[in-house]
């Protein structure tokens, strides 16, 4: 019984002999961070007369940091949540009637998109577009995130994304 047993592993290794000369190894991969809601997106007619509302309603504080970004043709600023581990609020201003969130606004502004950090933005793009969301704005550089890029995705119920590189 015991020649039997070790005349089917040689055979086996005579079929298969990079399985008994060779140890297979692996690469480890650096691993990546899952997404993280970063913040949530407010369009809002002016962030001076609707900051007070917001701080008291969610509890959160403000800086007073109002970023121009002439991309986006908006200005935009940060509520941080009392812990760090909630999203912040961003509250958004169009600063011209051609702003991409002008139409938005003329229609009651209000809540507009969930933001998501990640590591892979063009990998993130990727995978949105194979499951049916459009690439509505092209990866570009955030004045209010000292240049990372960000772009925008509409998902097909409709929802906005907006993916921050890391």
């Amino acid at each position: 019984m015991l020649v039997r047993g070790i005349d089917t592993l040689r055979a086996h290794r005579d079929m298969h002999p990079a399985s008994s000369t060779v140890q297979k190894t692996t690469v480890a991969q650096e691993p990546q961070t899952s997404p993280t809601l970063h913040h949530i997106g407010f369009v809002v007619s002016s962030i001076r007369e609707e900051i007070e509302g917001f701080t008291s309603s969610v509890g959160a504080t403000w800086n007073g940091e109002i970023f121009d970004d002439p991309l986006q043709q908006v200005q935009v600023t940060f509520l941080q949540p009392a812990s760090a581990n909630e999203a912040a609020i961003e509250l958004i201003e169009p600063t011209v009637d051609s702003s991409p969130v002008s139409r938005f606004l003329e229609r009651g502004g209000g809540l507009h998109h969930l933001c998501y950090e990640l590591d892979d933005l063009d990998g993130a793009l990727k995978l949105a577009r194979a499951r049916g969301s459009l690439v509505v704005k092209q990866p570009l550089p955030a004045v209010a995130f000292k240049g990372r890029r960000i772009a925008w995705v509409v998902t097909r119920n409709r929802l906005v994304i907006e993916y921050l590189e890391r």
